[in-house]
């Protein structure tokens, strides 16, 4: 049974900020690397699914195969983006390199650190998803002004699943224990969201399950704007997304403390 201690309410503060600027001075180091990273994946995914089986396929949805993967790929790339920063770079951060341990004897709560993970896995994802756009542009994939809002619905996305990454962060002795996440809910959810194909092709119980999945809910409010549309129904996505995110990021927050401040 988890202590009263532990379910205390985030105590959040801009003491977060300090910890947030030492992640980026540290990414700086390795930024070409990552930046390469970001455009190399998603421009592989255009070239080999959008046009190469793209170009054997109808339009889907209205619009040609490759505008329909693109929006799948801005938020299956966003997701990962904060995935990856909060698992195996927060971890390493907690776990190995026990930063997380020196920098709580200094004035900041376990709460600004976990707060400024969460912050800077976001930052990751609006990064990664400015990546994706460039590559969408040079290729001529989209060029309408509506796609400028997948930016601040990256922020969103990442805020989404760094929350829901922090929780497997806080539970796991190990790096391989990610392995589980990604098998039992990462790629499940890619599979199941229409990153590749509509969900309508989906059987009608997987609809359903489909339907209350935060990447679903990303997708439907990024591929309208890549074709030049306001998503229907963006409250409720963008509430979907905002739930998890917070939901995530207190359980998160609990399991920390009971893990971090015996």
């Amino acid at each position: 049974m988890i202590a009263k201690k532990y379910l205390r309410p985030p105590a959040l503060s801009l003491r977060f900020f300090p910890f947030w600027r030492r992640n980026l001075l540290v990414w700086k180091k390795l930024a070409a690397a990552e930046i390469l990273g970001n455009l190399a994946d998603p421009m592989l995914y255009m070239l080999g699914l959008g046009f190469g089986i793209g170009a054997m396929l109808p339009d889907v949805d209205g619009v040609s195969y490759i505008t329909f993967l693109a929006g799948g790929t801005v938020c299956y790339s966003t997701m990962n983006s904060a995935t990856f920063e909060v698992l195996y770079s927060a971890f390493s951060r907690m776990h190995a390199q026990k930063t997380w341990d020196a920098i709580l004897n200094a004035p900041l709560a376990l709460d600004d650190i976990v707060f400024g993970e969460l912050v800077w896995a976001a930052c990751k994802s609006f990064l990664t998803c400015l990546a994706v756009l460039i590559v969408i542009w040079v290729f001529n994939i989209s060029r309408s002004p509506m796609m400028i809002w997948t930016i601040p619905l990256s922020l969103l996305i990442g805020f989404c699943f760094a929350g829901m990454g922090l929780v497997m962060t806080a539970l796991s002795p190990n790096y391989n224990f990610f392995v589980y996440y990604f098998t039992l809910v990462i790629t499940p959810m890619t599979l199941l969201s229409g990153v590749f194909f509509p969900t309508s092709q989906l059987p009608t119980i997987l609809q359903s399950i489909s339907s209350v999945l935060p990447l679903t809910s990303a997708i439907e409010l990024a591929r309208p704007l890549l074709s030049g549309k306001v998503p229907p129904h963006i409250l409720s996505s963008a509430t979907l997304l905002a739930a998890y995110g917070a939901v995530g990021f207190y359980i998160a927050l609990i399991l920390s403390r009971r893990r971090l401040l015996k």
